[in-house]
């Protein structure tokens, strides 16, 4: 299963890309490499978490994998444990930082072509009571352009 996690999906055509799973241009590449002095609020290795620059909610982080994988269309079915490792890593961020009624937390992707950075990041907002009009469409379920953790892991399970 670690193997799955580990793997780097490259966008098609992409040639930024090192050895180690990190592309040149990408932004959250280089926040993950520490060269835009973004502060991490976690790093195990595999996955890392931050907030959002433009926070849709009082907690709006980001939580990516450390190695480059493309958007939501590039992933298949071997990438459900790296998706699970994003939301249990948000929930972890979310606890660290007295969130506890998980009821009202949003986990969830921004569909191609509406994700601005091309690098995998899972959406973490809470609470959702509190997100004003527009982080409501932004971030809305059932929606051409925002697809839920859970709809994305059941999408990839339905993969052949």
């Amino acid at each position: 299963m670690a193997a799955a996690i580990n793997t780097p999906t490259p966008e098609i055509g992409t040639t930024n890309q090192t050895d180690d799973g990190y592309d040149k241009k990408c932004i959250f590449c280089k926040i993950v490499k520490g060269e835009m002095g973004t502060e991490l609020l976690h790093n195990d290795g595999t996955v890392s978490c931050f907030r959002d620059i433009h926070p849709g909610a009082p907690h709006h982080y980001l939580v990516i994998p450390n190695k480059h994988v493309g958007n939501c269309k590039s992933l298949g079915k071997e990438h459900v444990p790296l998706v699970e490792k994003l939301v249990e890593t948000g929930k972890e961020i979310l606890q660290k930082n007295d969130v506890t009624d998980l009821n009202d937390v949003r986990f969830g992707f921004h569909w191609p072509p509406f994700s601005s950075v091309t690098h995998l990041h899972l959406h973490v907002l809470a609470p959702v009571s509190q997100m004003g009009f527009m982080s409501r469409l932004i971030y809305r379920l059932d929606s051409y352009w925002f697809v839920t953790a859970d709809q994305l892991i059941q999408r990839l399970n339905s993969m052949s």
